[in-house]
Parts: C-alpha cells; structure tokens; sequence
C-alpha cells in the first residue's frame, strides 16, 4: 500500500485562523497519519488551542508509532494516550495565561497502517471515507446535530427548523483542559482498498452537503490528492457565504 497526501486551509469569511493540520507519512512504509483541530474561543485562544494540540499529537504520533513493532492493537491506546497528552497540554497553558480560560478546540487524528484505518476524534470535525462510489462518515460527531437529526426522523422537527436549529453546531465535548466527555477511539479499524480515498476535516467543508462533497470527489478520484484538495476548497469557496467558517482537510488516497 501506498498513500498519496494533501492538506488545504483557508480562513473562508472570519477575520482569523483557528484550524490547524498535519500530515506525516514514512517513505518506505505503509504507515502514517493526520491531525486536524478545530479551535474555539477567539482570537489568541482557539488557534493557540488547535495548534497546541496537533503539535502535541503530532509528536506523540511520530515518537510511538514505529513500523517495526507496531500492532493493530496498539493503535488505538497511543491515541488515546495522545489525546489526553494535548488536552493536559492545554490545561497547562490556561493555568498560565487565564486570559484565554475557556478555549478549546476539536480533534480528529486518523492513523492509517498497510490498508486499514484507526482514528480518535473529539468533537465535530468529521472524518469521511469514500469507498465504492459512496462517501460515509465514520467517526461520532459530538455536538448537537445528531439529536436534532433523530428528531426529525421522528417526527418532532421539520427538516428546514433542525438545519437552521441555533443549537445544532453545539458541542457535547472538546478538548479545553477539563475531562474529556466523549472519545471517539473504536478497537476495530475500517479495511481500504486501493481507490479509496479519505477527507479529515473541520466542519468547514460541510457548508457542502455530504452528497456535494460526494459529487466533487468522484469527479476527481482519478487525479492526485493535490488536485482534489483544490477542487474541494474551490467548491466551498463558490458558495460564496457570508457566513462561512474556517475551512481545512487533509485528503488521503490508498493506492
């Protein structure tokens, strides 16, 4: 197996950054991951959140993720373990700088190793797989919207209320220095094949729908990762929505 690697950030329409990412991938192994955090909390507070934590799960990915003695097994602990290191990593820079008390920020860290999948996510920043001419989100999404979405399924909402719902984007957990309510970090990983093609990303991209992020990854599967990246930012960037939030993904393909 082989994986071809693309990150795209963008501002979109707020006056700052609050998204951080990164890749890393071995040259000579089937081995590699991404970390993507969506910050909250302002200016100087959620970017300064999202970048302590893909630094910090950065290090921690590239220290203990070692080809030769690595198990599947293993993965999901060094995530988890990574996690709650970049968590009392914030928790220690709010001690210090009680200014930004109160920012946080997502995460979502897929590790892919020979053709299989393991992630950890916290919060909302969605990690899809597109597998077989269909695009599905496989890890949990920790804010409001699902609840919202179960109530429409049931009769209690009406599709347009739950969409415009002021609480649908709320989160039920993020890393912010205090315990973690919900992990996202399953024992078994998702089996690729070759074609298949991964999108980490913040909640950005999905001022497209599911089915409009389908649209422009099919169209594009054939080309590189660097040239669906454009075409995924170029789609979000024509809706040209004055409200539209910082947008970044990292695009991986297994080949």
């Amino acid at each position: 197996m082989r994986y071809d690697v693309a990150t795209a950030i963008n501002k979109g329409k707020r006056a700052y950054q609050e998204d951080a990412v990164a890749t890393a991938f071995l040259k000579d192994h089937a081995l590699g991951f991404a970390v993507l955090a969506d910050g909250m909390g302002g200016h100087a507070a959620g970017d300064v959140a999202s970048n302590i934590v893909v630094t910090e799960v950065s290090r921690g990915l590239k220290a203990r993720l070692q080809p030769y003695a690595l198990k599947d097994e293993d993965i999901p602990v060094i995530l988890k373990e990574v996690a709650t290191a970049a968590n009392n990593s914030i928790a220690t820079y709010v001690a210090a700088n009680r200014e930004v008390s109160g920012m946080g920020t997502t995460l979502i860290a897929p590790v892919l190793m020979e053709n299989r999948l393991h992630w950890v996510s916290v919060g909302d920043s969605p990690l899809y797989v597109f597998s077989e001419g269909r695009l599905r989100q496989v890890n949990e999404d920790h804010s409001m919207a699902p609840q919202i979405d179960l109530m429409v399924r049931t009769g209690m909402l009406d599709e347009e209320t739950a969409r415009n719902h002021p609480d649908r984007n709320c989160l039920t957990s993020v890393l912010m220095g205090a315990p973690i309510p919900r992990m996202d970090c399953g024992k078994d990983p998702v089996a690729l094949e070759p074609g298949d093609i991964i999108i980490a990303s913040s909640d950005g991209l999905q001022f497209l729908s599911d089915k409009e992020i389908q649209q422009v990854v099919e169209r594009y599967k054939e080309e590189s990762c660097a040239e669906l990246a454009k075409a995924l930012m170029a789609e979000v960037q024509s809706l040209e929505d004055p409200e539209q939030d910082n947008i970044s993904f990292a695009v991986i393909k297994v080949s």
